[in-house]
């Protein structure tokens, strides 16, 4: 994992690249096992309610029952989805030296032989990272048994900077999705414990089942209801695409390499005072719209994406491939690069990656906007790709060029034209330009009353306005 391992040779604290694990975890409730079983088997601790009430007013006592029962579902649903977002921490309490171990040679002259010894005779070591995708449990346990410390995989540790970072309830909703391959793995390594003590393959509770099968059950209709959850919030997501799109509003995609400055470039883009960039891996989790300006003053949306990291554990890429759909209906990419990093070229590579397996259409992956951020960290730098827009959005430098190259790239996408229009000042076509066409340029000509107007105008709405005000 390029940035991890990058992070470490830099000195910095792994968890600091992740998050602060000081403030420790909050321990889940006691009956948690006892309420999941309830609710995930379809069931809930409210469902034996009885309605009750006098004997009068059929009409509104149905009513009010139908409104009663609406209540309970919404309220259900609610404690259903904060029961599925419930989970055990990934990582231990407190803060952790890390020793990084990388596996390339497992033969030959260089071989590694000592690390079992080098890990068990350094105390300040509290945890290892092994960097493989996934462990299974056995082989953890082992590793943990002969190096006395905890031993954690890609997957653990992505997953868990995402737990961090995960600020809205689809982004929570993607991670426990993709915790579920973990907890059937746990679930596997568990059982087959018990079945060293003669207690896992037993029936529980008379029910015909065993322990097994009961948490296999439990496990698969957790994954039911979270897809049921993100299923409903993709619903939502494609009302306000339609609500775009009708209002004609051109859509900028920013992606790019986990903490590459997108965040940092929408808000020197838009001035929009509320968004607040952070520096740290996965700060975005979450696909969020912001609305700009650009030179012409017509009015854009850009969307800012989750970013994208080498090596991602294949289960994490299945989850949040859902909150890319977005990118698909956009007009325009910009793709932002960190130009400092050291590695910039192979994130380059792993973005353009999965923009190709996302199926875009040609037109869309043809318009991409290639930007080199953070140009100030690096002495006199020159691009060797011919069309990218250098650029440090932090500073300010080179945001007009961008902005015109925006500007360019969305009349070409969206099919928007370029007019000047003579009206009659007495009429309403000013006002209904500014309401329905981006204005550039009055030219007011008092002599007859009339102006010249320069205004952007789509193919649709330019129809309209000849049938409003024919010539």
């Amino acid at each position: 994992m390029w940035t991890l391992r990058a992070a470490v040779r830099r000195g910095l604290p792994l968890v600091r690249a992740a998050c602060s694990f000081r403030g420790g975890f909050a321990p889940g409730p006691r009956d948690r096992r006892v309420r999941a079983l309830s609710t995930f088997s379809g069931q809930s601790p409210n469902k034996g309610r009885s309605l009750t009430g006098s004997g009068g007013g059929a009409t509104a006592g149905r009513g009010r029952k139908e409104e009663d029962e609406e209540e309970d579902e919404a309220g259900e649903e609610e404690e259903d989805e904060e029961l599925l977002l419930e989970r055990k921490p990934l990582l231990p309490q407190g803060a952790q030296r890390v020793f990084l171990l990388h596996p390339d040679v497992k033969w030959g002259a260089k071989k590694q032989t000592l690390t079992r010894e080098k890990i068990r005779g350094s105390p300040q070591i509290t945890s290892v990272f092994l960097n493989v995708e996934r462990m299974n449990p056995l082989t953890k346990k082992e590793l943990e048994t002969a190096w006395g410390v905890e031993v954690f995989d890609r997957f653990t540790i992505v997953l868990h900077i995402f737990r961090c970072n995960a600020m809205t309830k689809e982004a929570k909703l993607q991670i426990a999705l993709a915790e579920i391959p973990l907890l059937r793995s746990n679930l596997r390594n568990e059982v087959a414990q018990l079945d060293q003590q003669g207690g896992g393959s037993r029936s529980m509770m008379g029910s015909g089942e065993t322990f097994m099968q009961i948490q296999q059950r439990v496990l698969k209709e957790k994954e039911i209801k979270i897809k049921k959850a993100l299923e409903k919030l993709k619903k939502r997501r494609h009302l306000l695409r339609n609500q775009r799109k009708k209002r004609e509003l051109p859509v900028i995609s920013v992606m790019g390499y986990t903490n590459c400055g997108k965040t940092t470039l929408i808000k020197a883009l838009t001035g929009d005072a509320a968004i607040q960039p952070r520096d740290q891996l996965f700060a975005t989790l979450d696909i969020t719209a912001h609305s700009g300006s650009l030179p012409s003053r017509m009015t854009v949306v850009y969307v800012d994406t989750i970013g994208f990291l080498s090596q991602l554990p294949y289960d994490l890429i299945e989850s949040f491939s859902a909150t890319l759909e977005d990118v698909a209906y956009s007009d325009v990419i910009i793709h932002v690069r960190d130009i400092s990093h050291p590695e910039s070229d192979l994130q380059k590579a792993s973005v353009l990656s999965v923009l190709k397996n996302l199926n875009l259409p040609n037109q869309l992956l043809g318009s991409i906007i290639e930007v080199h951020n953070k140009v100030d960290l690096v002495e006199r730098y020159e691009p060797t790709e011919p069309n990218a827009i250098t650029i440090s959005a932090l500073l300010g430098h080179g945001l007009e060029k961008l902005k015109a190259e925006i500007e360019s790239a969305v009349l070409k996408a969206t099919g928007k034209k370029l007019l000047t229009l003579k009206i009659k000042l007495e009429g309403a076509q000013l006002s209904w330009l500014y309401k329905e066409a981006t204005v550039q340029e009055v030219d007011v000509i008092p002599e007859n009353g009339t102006a010249n107007v320069k205004v952007i105008i789509s193919n649709s709405a330019y129809g309209k306005y000849r049938k409003l005000f024919p010539i």
